[in-house]
């Protein structure tokens, strides 16, 4: 798989919490230069990516990075989001919800965000550090119910980040219409390159480019 190749599944990622507008505008550039799949950007700066980059598709977080926020304010992120310019929404679930068995909240939570989405593109971050072998496949199948489109490994902010094992784990749940984004600790050209021959579509990383860009 050459370059290119690997940069197009690539969300162009910069979400920490000292990250500026040049910083934000530098990633931009970059994705548009290397012609990654989108930028990952916080909320706060859709607008401004909107309007600075138009030609760009911007990707951004939903409760980030803990996820433990209520279903109405994580819709009304959603919502917010997409007014101001998302084209993907990337949502971290309830872990302690997970951790709790509670998988039908989790699914309706989920089906309300997508519902929020209208027909924009719905990543479900899991968290799989914090997760048993029984709480990943229950969410695959909650994120297989509730119709979103992608379910994603990590926020990169956890403990521990992507893992092959959780590819191939997620590749025997889901159903036939949920694709898979691996993120977290993902930095090399061989990285890319594996989880992808794995099954992951997408890659949320921050190092793709300065590892394969231009």
């Amino acid at each position: 798989m050459n370059n290119e190749e690997i940069l197009s599944r690539v969300d162009h990622t910069l979400l920490k919490a000292t990250s500026t507008i040049e910083q934000i505008d530098k990633l931009c550039l970059e994705a548009r230069e290397n012609k990654t799949a989108t930028v990952c950007i916080p909320p706060a700066y859709i607008k401004h990516c909107k309007e600075t980059f138009p030609d760009v598709k911007i990707a951004t977080v939903i409760g980030f990075p803990l996820g433990y926020n209520t279903t109405e304010v994580k819709v009304f992120e959603t919502k917010e989001a997409i007014k101001d310019g998302a084209e993907e929404i990337d949502m971290v679930i309830n872990i302690g919800w997970a951790k709790d068995g509670l998988f039908e909240k989790i699914t309706n939570e989920i089906k309300e965000i997508k519902k929020a989405c209208e027909d924009k593109l719905l990543k479900v971050i899991i968290e799989t550090c914090y997760l048993n072998e029984e709480e990943k496949i229950a969410l695959c199948k909650c994120v297989t119910e509730a119709r979103a489109e992608y379910i994603k490994t990590s926020t990169g902010f956890g403990s521990d980040g992507a893992k092959i094992e959780d590819i191939r784990l997620f590749k025997k749940y889901i159903g036939p219409d949920v694709k898979i984004k691996a993120a977290g600790g993902i930095r090399t050209k061989e990285d890319m390159e594996s989880f992808i021959s794995e099954g992951a579509d997408r890659i949320g990383c921050s190092a793709a480019v300065k590892v394969l860009g231009k």
